[in-house]
């Protein structure tokens, strides 16, 4: 994937990761386009970016998703580049009376736009490229947020097997790999103990550069690697239970 000159829709680019990859990108002569749920949350943006191109729209929901495609078809045809970011992470229990109806709200969200956006995007004549932000959960669930964990999972293998299906059409298929970091995922103050975005970023750029398609750092470089034993070893090691 080239890094400058293209046209970028992100989706929840308005905060957390998606943030950091809407400045970067700017800061790299593109243009950027984020969409997501909180209008005063993309003005916010807008307002320290006037190059971003903003639209409200809620990926967890259908109509919602057709809508935003019709509308980039029509204003933005020269889009080159969808990179499905937009996530929530729930920390529950499956014994929760509202475990269910939550667990709908991240599948929602984590799996059912990203393949429906995928699904409408790649029939504009510019797209190249697919970038899909998946977690390094997606080797090892952390039992705390077991849908979310698992809905990585699910994407992971869903990018792996779209690199292979998009090659026919000459659209490449990126994978960023992510950490927990200090980002308000899951609720505020949950991941202030870790990496801050801005390194994250840097190290994603730096591969990009080289040209990789499996972006990792840290924690999320280490599960890719790791072996059958190093992940179940990791696995009992993140959750272990505590009296």
């Amino acid at each position: 994937m080239k890094i400058n000159h293209n046209k970028i829709l992100i989706t929840g680019g308005a905060s957390g990761i998606g943030l950091g990859l809407t400045e970067r990108f700017i800061k790299e002569n593109n243009t950027v386009i984020i969409c997501g749920r909180r209008e005063a949350v993309l003005k916010e943006v807008a307002a320290k970016h006037p190059s971003v191109i903003t639209k409200v729209c809620d990926v967890a929901i259908a109509g919602q998703r057709e809508e935003l495609y019709n509308w980039v078809s029509k204003n933005h045809s020269d889009v080159n580049v969808l990179i499905n970011n937009a996530g929530i992470q729930q920390w529950m229990s499956v014994l929760d009376d509202n475990f269910f109806e939550r667990a709908k709200e991240e599948i929602a969200t984590n799996i059912e736009a990203p393949l429906h956006l995928t699904s409408l995007f790649i029939k504009l004549k510019a797209l190249n490229t697919v970038v899909n932000v998946t977690s390094g959960l997606s080797f090892v669930p952390l039992t705390k947020v077991p849908v979310y964990s698992a809905t990585k999972a699910f994407f992971h293998s869903f990018t792996l097997s779209l690199r292979q299906l998009l090659k026919a059409k000459n659209i490449e298929v990126v994978e960023i790999i992510p950490p927990a970091l200090n980002t308000d995922l899951g609720g505020k103050g949950l991941h202030d103990a870790a990496p801050p975005v801005s390194d994250f970023i840097e190290a994603v750029f730096e591969q990009l550069k080289q040209g990789k398609t499996e972006l990792t750092f840290g924690f999320s470089e280490t599960m890719v690697k790791a072996s059958a034993d190093d992940l179940k070893n990791t696995f009992n090691r993140m959750n272990a239970v505590t009296n």
